[in-house]
């Protein structure tokens, strides 16, 4: 399973390519900025023309898709940070947004995000896709709200690199897991740190998702401190059963809870409605039910 699409929108605003300046209102939607992958030099110039269109502060939120070649050299941090007077608007980015037909997400490289986080010490949403090179801390943030890391494999190195950062602020964190032929190897006890309640104080909304060990997480979950003071916890896109969900249900009240998304997943039927039946004041998504009868059990990103 492969991501195929671009979100339409990003950071609560329609995402509007980089391009198309029909717009009004530049600070209004989140701009989409890539440059075909044959086109390694025009990166920097289509960055000089939106920043131009935008004005003084920049973008308030931006999405960056293919830099000409993410395959074969990491994303330009140095062009952000070179920038980042121009770009004092700017509060929510997405680094990486790539369909499998431009690159494969295990093939995206990335780099180390502690020196752009340090050059935009307001930026309050980070998105990444891709976990090849990566490492995101240890960092001090103070504005930092919500991080997304979208990835086929998560290495250990990159959680343990947000263990050691200071993130008071962090409301939302959703980490793709993913598998260990991709280079997933964090295990639960990994984990313990975030289920404990003991990193990001802040923290209302949960999600380990796309996760081979899924199985775990839910059983792990089930008697997490954590999950008493979040609103929201997904454990989608991996390969949960009825053995996790019932461990699930099994543990601590989880009916305080706003959404339980545990779509993509390979629960039975019955169990599938006993989880919904189970917490009646909660959103719960059971949709994209799966057959594991023929391939196995299976994330949805792992290509």
């Amino acid at each position: 399973m492969t991501i195929n699409h671009y979100l339409s929108t990003f950071a609560g605003l329609p995402v509007t390519a980089w391009h198309d300046e029909a717009t009004a209102d530049p600070a209004g939607v989140a701009w989409r900025l890539e440059v075909e992958f044959e086109e390694d030099g025009d990166f920097a110039p289509a960055f000089e023309r939106l920043l131009e269109f935008c004005g003084p502060a920049g973008p308030t939120a931006l999405v960056i898709g293919e830099w000409g070649s993410a395959y074969d050299q990491r994303f330009p941090f140095d062009l952000l940070i070179s920038n980042a007077g121009r770009l004092s608007g700017l509060r929510s980015l997405f680094i990486g947004e790539m369909t499998v037909e431009q690159c494969e997400i295990s093939w995206i490289i990335q780099g180390d995000y502690a020196p752009l986080l340090a050059a935009f010490p307001q930026l309050e949403r980070l998105w990444i896709r891709g976990a090849q090179n990566l490492a995101v801390g240890p960092v001090s943030h103070g504005a930092l709200r919500e991080l997304v890391i979208q990835s086929g494999g998560l290495p250990a190195s990159v959680l343990r690199g947000l263990l050691d950062s200071d993130l008071p602020h962090l409301d939302r964190l959703e980490l793709w897991l993913g598998v260990a032929n991709y280079g997933g190897d964090i295990t639960v006890d990994d984990l313990a740190p975030i289920l404990s309640g003991r990193a990001f104080p802040a923290l209302t909304h949960l999600g380990l998702c796309n996760a081979e060990i899924a199985e775990q997480i839910a059983a792990a979950v089930a008697a997490a401190p954590v999950v008493a003071r979040l609103t929201g916890l997904d454990l989608s896109k991996g390969v949960l059963g009825d053995e996790g969900a019932a461990a699930l249900l099994a543990g601590q009240p989880l009916t305080h809870l706003e959404s339980l998304d545990l779509s993509h997943h390979f629960m039975t039927k019955e169990m599938a409605q006993r989880v919904v039946d189970e917490l009646p004041g909660v959103a719960v998504d059971v949709s994209d039910p799966q057959d594991e009868t023929r391939w196995g059990r299976y994330t949805v990103v792992a290509e």
